[in-house]
């Protein structure tokens, strides 16, 4: 990712002794503890459809550096999440050579990394690339994303997720209605809290139950199901990213961001490939004036983003995931080492992750807008970033 300010990197495979993170760049003097990582880790794990695996895992990190006393001291802060089901695997994912290997792993999953995997790296064991590109690997971006979730917060800033469909089933509440006007901010919130007590991450009572239904049907019959989420950032300043290059459009990084999330093969912001089906008198926000405010927008269309920068708005990103390829009921595939015809091979896995997907997608946007807003304030310290940000301008000219 094209970080500049805020930078990490996970490491560990899913079934391996721990995951890891790295993350560089937070400012000192922000208030951080395990819990405020725990708390995220938890709504990851959350969601109707997800596999054995949730049972097995608490997912709780440990700080190992780059706090003290309960706050950041600017240093790099280090992330430890160990595996619990390690003691299960300690022969199958040995880091030392073993007399008696594992049986190999040669029939690649349509859809899954294995294939293009083993070719690239000439693995004869397609378990050597999915243990690194399994979701597992997003528990250590969430907790990265909860650092940057906290930081965004000492600035007001939040950032929340919900879930629009799985698979054909939908709610017509989307973020864009929701937020049309800004006295509905509190309306928003409280959709929120309904979200954070669903089973499927969506508010709509009725959808949420015709939802569980659909994924309790793919269970039966070993499918799996995708859907559609939006991921929300409320009190952003004007200004974040830039137009000037490729690399620092807002919009630009954060696509960049939620594609990297498994399984994600689309990415919209604001009304995304709707706006292309309207005359641009239906699509652009107009700026009017407003005693209180000094302007305001009867709509925010564009998502809070115009020519790669936030424009004060929400910013408001729509995310597609696809069904994830394991299944229990495989589908067709090769055995790669005879090329003769197999089924897939079938590992422990989710029924439906959208839910789930919706913190992951949360975590990421969290990071780039952590990322954007220090590039944009600079500083070394909380204390010194909340100077600067108080003197951010809110009109977009000083009057004469």
């Amino acid at each position: 990712m094209i970080l500049n300010r805020i930078r990490f990197l996970t490491a560990g495979e899913s079934h391996g002794i721990a995951l890891n993170t790295i993350i560089e760049g937070v400012p000192a003097g922000l208030r951080l503890s395990e819990s405020d990582i725990a708390g995220e880790l938890g709504r990851r794990q959350r969601g109707y459809g997800r596999g054995d695996r949730m049972k097995i895992e608490t997912d709780r990190a440990r700080i190992l550096s780059g706090v003290r006393y309960g706050k950041t001291i600017g240093s790099p802060i280090s992330l430890l999440l160990e595996n619990k089901d390690w003691i299960n695997w300690q022969k199958k994912m040995s880091i030392i050579e073993v007399d008696q290997p594992a049986d190999l792993l040669q029939m690649p999953r349509p859809g899954h990394a294995d294939f293009a995997g083993m070719v690239k790296y000439r693995h004869n064991d397609l378990r050597n690339i999915l243990e690194r590109s399994s979701a597992r690997e997003t528990a250590m971006r969430v907790a990265a994303g909860a650092v940057a979730k906290k930081l965004l917060k000492a600035f007001g800033i939040e950032v929340f997720g919900h879930v629009l469909q799985i698979e054909s089933i939908s709610t017509c509440h989307s973020a864009l209605s929701l937020l049309q006007q800004r006295h509905s901010l509190e309306k928003w919130r409280h959709y929120m809290e309904r979200v954070e007590n669903s089973s499927v991450a969506c508010a709509d009572a009725s959808a949420e139950e015709k939802m569980i239904a659909r994924i309790e049907s793919a269970r039966k019959t070993g499918d799996t199901l995708g859907g559609i989420f939006e991921v929300v950032a409320i009190g952003i300043p004007v200004g974040l990213g830039s137009h000037v290059h490729y690399d620092r459009k807002l919009d630009g990084l954060i696509a960049l961001a939620m594609m990297s999330i498994n399984a994600i093969k689309s990415v919209e912001i604001g009304l995304g490939k709707d706006a292309a089906s309207l005359p641009g008198s239906e699509v652009h926000d107009e700026i009017l004036p407003d005693k209180a405010r000094t302007y305001y927008r009867p709509s925010n269309n564009a998502g809070g983003i115009e020519g790669g920068m936030s424009n004060g708005e929400p910013v408001v990103v729509r995310l597609a995931m696809k069904p994830i390829p394991t299944m229990s009921r495989p589908l067709r595939s090769i055995d790669a080492g005879t090329l003769h015809p197999e089924k897939a091979f079938r590992e422990r896995a989710d029924v439906c992750a959208v839910p789930a997907a919706v913190v992951v997608a949360e975590a990421m946007l969290a990071l780039v807008l952590a990322d954007s807003l220090l590039q944009k304030l600079g500083g070394d310290s909380v204390t010194e970033m909340k100077e600067r940000f108080d003197e951010l301008p809110q009109i977009p000219l000083e009057r004469t």
